[in-house]
């Protein structure tokens, strides 16, 4: 075999001399080496359709290239002059390839083809279902789940579900990592059923090619490449409320008079969610939280939406919950104008009508930064302990001949600007808070995001299919490399606030690693805007799964450390553990969330069975009927009533869930009665008056 690999290799030096000087359309550049046809080796990774492109058109480069496990390269001139270089450095069972070529003033793009199989299935780039608007994400009749095969994707942040990686798996046991910022684009089979095209722009190309049979390992080689995941405070794992505004009342939602020192929201939120049991380890509120048109006038507090707020931040910390806010990547008030003076702002950026999302940071001018972090840093010494950044993926400037201060091109830092935008604030934060104990959480993400931040689901639509494409989401963004996610629970635009849609969508956030649940059009389950008002279902579904949500903060965060330490996501699709079975690809309900808890997630409204694919190799407990005993390898149909989410324990591990039924009994008997505001204020004020 060693003497075969010699004479494979010389026969590969023989063919690059001789494609030095090619010129013709037929040359073949094939890398040397065994190709492996079984599935427990190496998969046949074929690459072709190489060319670059300028402002004159698009240059076909005659080469072909076989990817197995040794390192070559070569380079061959074209009729334009032009020599082009392509280089594959093979290293732990990985191969690099680069494109580059001289002179390569005027390239403005490369591209390649890899060959693909009839069935197979790819994943990763973006949390969307599709790309496109907005909407399209969770528009009705889409079937394909996770699965990409078929679309064209544009690798360009948009907003607002705007997670993306510039990486994809292939269920041919292999995985492509487009290195750098530029836009690109990959079409998965549907030009020609038989190839993956992959175009970016840039002056020249670098992409890392994973190969694996088992798809997990394929995933932690590019979360810890592109990380390594960052690790969050075990607080961040306990449930979350939030409002989208904050306003002041003069009443609680049922009259009685809000006297309290501080928000009156915030305080019903805060009482009746003591009140019924409901745990809370995170209170989030959302801008307006400043003065001035947008709420967010140089980082200072608004004392007449938010009275006494420095104190409010305390109280909510004696409940043992941390107060998070929302900030952007832009000035307003004072700091707006001094801004502009200054030219800390993103060049080529146009005004909106609003005034919103503008001026945007300009992150690499070391000045711009600072006097921004200066900002954020007046809302640290508060205590506020985490943030929701918003906006990296809004209103950028992307086109036109505008540098950043650096020296890029704004077309390049249009996927870049997230990971600086959250490294930023990151840096910031632990100067106050130096043990990492805060959370950054922002809607947009690129390669470099995930070492600073966890990240939620941007604006999805409150329908079920909304919630259908959060479930994929989930489990897009674990691929992709970003492990701690969430969504808004019941959705943020079209808030239709279905009863059936949002009990639902409680279950399935309490096995995501953030369940913030909110805005709920700035109301809660006690005074929804529509009937029933008070919906003692939704406030005892609620309560039920938060405090599951709860009792998993311990093992959530254990997940958390072996995604930091290892890339392993929390979010486990089926095909992770079980890859040769058919339905662990096809089966995109159901998912593992860390390795001994199993859930199949239900988005049809009037579904009350589910089809769910237990993986081989263990044995599954029915969490709902624990005398139920099931061995995997098989699809079985199991009952969820409104409040139930199918959920399996492997047999073997140590977790416990507790008496589900029982605790659904108690929530509903609990929901039943409105908790006394009058007397629960009181002891909010007799806990101010004591600690001001």
């Amino acid at each position: 075999m060693k003497n075969k690999n010699c004479l494979l290799l010389v026969l590969f030096s023989l063919l690059l001399a001789t494609l030095a000087g090619c010129t013709h359309t037929h040359c073949v550049f094939v890398k040397g080496g065994l190709i492996a046809e079984d599935l427990n080796a190496q998969p046949r990774i074929h690459l072709s359709g190489f060319f670059y492109e300028t402002a004159q058109g698009r240059v076909n480069v005659p080469a072909q290239i076989t990817v197995t496990p040794s390192t070559g390269g070569g380079s061959l001139t074209l009729p334009d002059g032009r020599t082009v270089n392509i280089s594959l450095t093979h290293s732990g069972g990985n191969t690099t390839l680069q494109l580059s070529a001289k002179p390569d003033a005027d390239i403005i793009k490369w591209g390649v083809a890899i060959n693909a199989s009839a069935d197979e299935y790819f994943t990763g780039l973006m949390e969307r279902v599709v790309d496109g608007p907005q909407a399209a994400t969770w528009k009705a009749g889409i079937t394909n789940g996770m699965n990409l095969r078929g679309q064209k994707v544009d690798m360009i942040l948009k907003p607002t579900t705007s997670v993306y990686a510039p990486y994809y798996l292939s269920s041919r046991g292999y995985a492509v990592f487009v290195q750098g910022n530029w836009p690109g684009f990959f079409d998965f089979c549907a030009s020609n059923p038989q190839q993956v095209k992959i175009e970016f722009e840039g002056s020249s190309f670098v992409a890392k090619i994973y190969t694996d049979k088992n798809p997990a390992a394929l995933v932690q080689a590019h979360a810890l490449d592109a990380g390594p995941p960052f690790l969050p405070p075990k607080w961040m794992f306990t449930p979350w409320r939030w409002r989208d505004e904050h306003t002041q009342r003069t009443n609680y939602y049922d009259g009685t008079p809000a006297t309290g020192p501080f928000n009156s929201e915030m305080m019903e939120d805060v009482l009746l969610m003591r009140a019924y049991g409901i745990p809370c380890g995170v209170y989030w509120i959302d801008r307006p939280w400043g003065s001035g048109l947008n709420g967010y006038d140089d980082f200072n507090i608004d004392p007449v939406r938010l009275p006494n707020f420095a104190e409010s931040v305390k109280w909510i910390n004696a409940q043992q919950m941390e107060m998070v806010l929302w900030i952007g990547p832009f000035f307003q008030g004072e700091m707006l104008t001094n801004a502009l003076a200054k030219g800390y702002t993103l060049a080529g950026q146009v005004r909106p009508a609003n005034g919103n999302n503008y001026p945007m940071v300009d992150f690499t001018n070391p000045d711009a930064k600072k006097y921004w972090q200066d900002g954020v840093a007046k809302l640290l010494k508060l205590g506020v302990a985490g943030f929701k950044l918003d906006r990296a993926e809004e209103d950028i400037p992307e086109t036109g001949p505008y540098k950043i201060f650096d020296g890029r091109s704004i077309r390049e830092n249009r996927n870049a600007y997230p990971a600086m935008y959250v490294k930023a604030a990151y840096d910031v934060a632990k100067q106050f808070r130096p043990d990492e104990n805060f959370a950054l959480m922002p809607r947009a993400a690129y390669t470099g995001s995930s070492a600073y931040s966890v990240f939620w689901g941007g604006d999805i639509g409150g329908t079920q299919e909304g919630l259908r494409a959060s479930i994929i989401a989930a489990q897009r963004a674990a691929v992709m490399g970003y492990p701690n996610w969430g969504s808004d629970t019941c959705g943020y635009n079209d808030q239709r606030l279905e009863q059936e849609v949002c009990a639902r969508w409680l279950a399935f956030s309490c096995f995501t690693p953030i369940m913030e649940v909110g805005p709920l059009k700035n109301v809660a389950f006690w005074n929804l805007p529509r009937e029933p008002k008070y919906d003692a279902e939704l406030i005892a579904v609620w309560r039920l799964y938060t405090r599951l949500h709860q009792r998993l903060a311990d093992y959530s965060h254990h997940c958390a450390e072996e995604a930091h330490r290892t890339g392993m996501p929390i979010i486990r699709p089926l095909f992770f553990v079980d890859p040769k079975a058919p339905a662990a690809w096809s089966n995109w309900e159901t998912y593992l969330y860390g390795p001994d808890l199993l859930v199949s997630a239900i988005w049809k409204k009037g579904q009350r069975t589910q089809e769910i694919y237990l993986p081989a190799g263990s044995q599954w407990r029915d969490a709902w009927h624990p005398d139920k005993i099931y061995s995997g390898g098989r699809t079985l149909s199991v009952s969820a009533e409104l409040h139930q989410i199918p959920i399996f324990i492997r047999i073997g591990s140590m977790m416990e869930l507790g008496d589900l039924n029982k605790e659904w009994t108690e929530s509903a008997a609990i929901a039943q009665t409105r908790p006394d505001l009058k007397a629960l204020e009181a002891e909010a004020k007799a806990w101010f008056e004591k600690n001001k």
